[in-house]
């Protein structure tokens, strides 16, 4: 149980970075509005489907939830790991030194800079495209420094706190086991978020890190130094480097909106595939069309503001069908606030 003082404490960091992100967003709105046609007004006065007081109502849930998981013991009381005030606000100036230029881009539908023939004859050609209007793609040491304040940004504040909600299906299959003996890959690690709180709650757990962009894995490195053990793999989601049934957990956070949807379905049978019987996919990604009262409009507009060109498909996509294909059998999912959970085993 955490004390009253400790509570406060969570109370507070949180509310700080939630008004840090949030004045970011605002600020940069009129760079986000860069290139948008203007929608036809309505004839009559019609009430939004999805109202600031109720992103708000559902935003404050998420953190009561996070909070209740530590105070269960869940995992421990989350420390987000943002940097030293120096840190902070150079990359605060980076994001809106960056932001003329996204808008420019966004203005001339210019979404694969980053593209060439040479780099597609090593990576895939869908990976080639300037993500949300970025400079650098995800293929740069600066985009890669961008990326998690952009991603924060964009969630006011609340993506850590959901990437953690995938500890809690994590804490079910650890129960009993011991950690030493567990093997876990994160799929699109990115720059590490995630697996930094998987590190502070299982520090003994075997851990593969693997992410497409040698720029991204470098910045995970670099933000998880404090665990050396950790094993960075440079590779493609489509062909991952690890033997058959070879691993107890698989996880992946924020990769099937950005690809095909036929590579959905190539990744999908390779996480079933390394998976030992009996293991445990723990994904999460956006939300979906239908999953939560008033969000489909909210979530077919995001593609407008951000070069995203398979969010359209993915929020269509039924992934039960595409993991049950795949040979694992859908456990849990579930809405957490902008993203959705999916739980699946491997059948023993």
């Amino acid at each position: 149980m955490l004390s009253p003082i400790e509570k406060l404490g969570y109370s507070a960091r949180q509310g700080a970075r939630v008004a840090w992100y949030m004045g970011h967003y605002f600020a940069s709105q009129r760079y986000r509005q860069a290139g948008n046609a203007p929608k036809p007004q309505p004839k009559k006065p019609t009430k939004p489907s999805l109202t600031a007081e109720k992103i708000l109502t559902d935003l404050a849930a998420l953190f009561r939830r996070d909070l209740a998981n530590a105070d269960a013991g869940i995992y421990p009381l989350p420390n987000d790991h943002d940097g030293n005030l120096r840190d902070i606000l150079r990359r605060s100036r980076m994001f809106f030194a960056d932001l003329p230029v996204a808008a420019e881009r966004k203005q001339a539908k210019r979404g694969d800079e980053v593209y060439s023939h040479d780099l597609a004859t090593e990576l895939p050609a869908y990976f080639l495209q300037n993500f949300h209007y970025q400079t650098g793609g995800y293929l740069t040491e600066e985009s890669a420094e961008l990326y998690d304040l952009q991603v924060e940004v964009l969630f006011s504040g609340s993506a850590n706190a959901m990437r953690r909600q995938c500890l809690v299906p994590l804490a079910d299959y650890m129960y009993g086991r011991d950690q030493r003996h567990v093997k876990m890959a994160d799929i699109a690690c990115g720059t590490g978020r995630f697996l930094h709180f998987v590190k502070q709650a299982y520090p003994k757990l075997n851990i593969s890190a693997s992410d497409l962009s040698e720029a991204y894995l470098e910045a995970a490195c670099d933000h998880l130094r404090a665990w050396p053990d950790i094993d960075y793999v440079h590779a493609n989601a489509e062909k991952l480097p690890f033997d058959d049934s070879s691993l107890d957990i698989v996880t992946s956070i924020y990769l099937f909106h950005e690809v095909p949807p036929k590579v959905r379905r190539i990744i999908a049978a390779e996480f079933a595939r390394v998976l030992k019987p009996g293991g445990r996919l723990i994904f999460m990604d956006s939300l979906q069309l239908g999953d939560k009262e008033g969000y489909d409009g909210f979530l077919k507009n995001f593609p407008a503001n951000f070069h995203e060109p398979f969010y359209g498909s993915y929020i269509k996509e039924d992934l039960k069908t595409i993991f049950e294909d795949a040979g694992l059998v859908v456990k849990e999912q579930s809405p957490v606030f902008l993203s959705k959970l999916v739980v699946a085993n491997k059948p023993e």
